[in-house]
Parts: structure tokens; sequence; C-alpha cells
């Protein structure tokens, strides 16, 4: 694979490994070198492949690599940390918590891994729960019941907010 091939599929596929990366580790800075990792990886490889199997390959990569971080002891250190430091301050979350979609994205990022996983899958994707059943290697009415269980939590996380954007469609 020479430098150009590279870059192409960094513009193509960027966006929505750092989404995906973002959502198993909950921190951006983390996300984006997790990305950076498996596109370095990538190039290395120096395999040929089809466009939709590269895709496929670098989000398995990147899938791959944040729950590796997430079993890693400086993960669980820093987790350890905030737990007890509590380095949020009360403003910065009553300012983030305005904002309707801060607080789907925190109820999802709240979620279990194996449920937040498939909701970045199949909502933020747009992966059916086949395609998700081959990436993820796991029987399809797991992720059925994982999607449900997701729901169920979601919907208890956020069934007593007041949503100003369906206001006007009632």
């Amino acid at each position: 694979m020479d430098e150009q091939q590279l870059d192409d599929y960094m513009k193509a596929n960027s966006a929505r490994l750092l989404r995906l990366a973002y959502y198993y580790t909950k921190n951006l800075h983390t996300a984006e070198d997790l990305v950076q990792d498996v596109f370095i990886k990538f190039y290395h490889i120096n395999r040929p492949l089809e466009k939709a199997d590269a895709e496929r390959y670098l989000t398995t990569m990147t899938a791959n690599k944040a729950k590796d971080y997430l079993k890693s002891w400086h993960y669980k250190r820093l987790v350890f940390q905030e737990k007890w430091l509590s380095l949020k301050s009360p403003e910065q979350d009553a300012l983030v918590k305005r904002d309707e979609e801060d607080l789907i994205s925190d109820a999802v990022l709240g979620l279990p891994t194996k449920e937040r996983e498939v909701v970045a899958y199949y909502y933020l994707e747009g992966f059916t729960l086949k395609e998700m059943a081959a990436l993820l290697e796991v029987n399809e009415n797991t992720l059925k019941s994982r999607l449900v269980k997701a729901r169920k939590l979601l919907k208890e996380q956020l069934q007593n907010v007041e949503w100003e954007v369906l206001k006007d469609d009632v």
C-alpha cells in the first residue's frame, strides 16, 4: 500500500472510526490516538484489500484496539483517579447537561460496553443486525437481546427529561 492509498482510506474512514473509538473510550484524545495507531498498523500490514473489506478490517481493528485499551492498566488507573478525585466541576456539569444531544450522548456512554457497542453500530453507523453479527462474531439473537436491553436502559435514563424538540410534534 502506498501513502496515497492510506491517505484516501484516512479521509474516507477517520470520522467514522473516531466516533466508534470514542463510544468505547469516552475520551476524545484517547480515541484519536487509537485511530492513529490503527492507521499506522494498517499501513504496515501491506495487504491489498477491496474497499469494503478494508473498511470492515479498519472497523474491526478499531473496535479491538479500543477493547484492549479498556482492559489496560492505564485505563483502570484513570478510572480510579476520576472516581476518587472527582475532576469535574459542578458548573461544567450544569452547562453540559443543558444540551439535549449531550444528554443522549451521556446516556449512551453510560451503557455497559456490550450494549453501547451495539447502539453505536446500529444507530450511529447504520449497521444491520446481520452485519454486526458477522463483524463481532456474535449470534444475531444475542445482538437483538443487547439492543433491547440498551433501549430499555436508555428509556429509564431519559424518561424524566423534558424534550424541547418534541414539544411542537404533540
